[in-house]
C-alpha cells in the first residue's frame, strides 16, 4: 500500500474550487485513492462531496493512501496537488 501524509496548501483548504480540482485529479489517476483527515475520517478522493464533507482547512495534515498498480504514481500526483495553493492558479 502506498501512503503519504501531506499538508494542504490552498488558502481556503479543500473547499469549493480546490476540492473540485483535487477530486478531478484523483478520478483521472484511474486508481482508488482514499483521503483521510487528521480526525481519522476517510473518503474516496475522487468524490467531491466526500472531500467537502471532511471540512479540511489550510495547513491541515491529511493522508493519501492507495493500493495496486499505479498507486505510487497516483499518490505522488495527488500529493503535489495538495501541496499547491490551488486558489492562486
Amino acid at each position: 500500500m502506498a501512503e503519504r501524509t501531506v499538508t494542504v496548501a490552498s488558502a481556503v483548504g479543500l473547499h469549493a474550487r480546490p476540492a473540485s480540482l483535487f477530486s478531478q485529479a484523483a478520478a483521472a489517476t484511474g486508481v482508488t485513492v482514499m483521503l483521510t483527515s487528521a480526525a481519522g475520517r476517510s473518503v474516496n478522493a475522487a468524490s467531491i462531496l466526500g472531500v467537502l464533507s471532511l471540512g479540511i482547512g489550510h495547513g491541515e495534515r491529511v493522508t493519501l493512501s492507495a493500493e495496486g498498480d499505479g498507486a505510487d504514481a497516483a499518490i505522488d500526483t495527488l500529493a503535489t496537488v495538495l501541496e499547491t495553493d490551488l486558489d492562486r492558479e
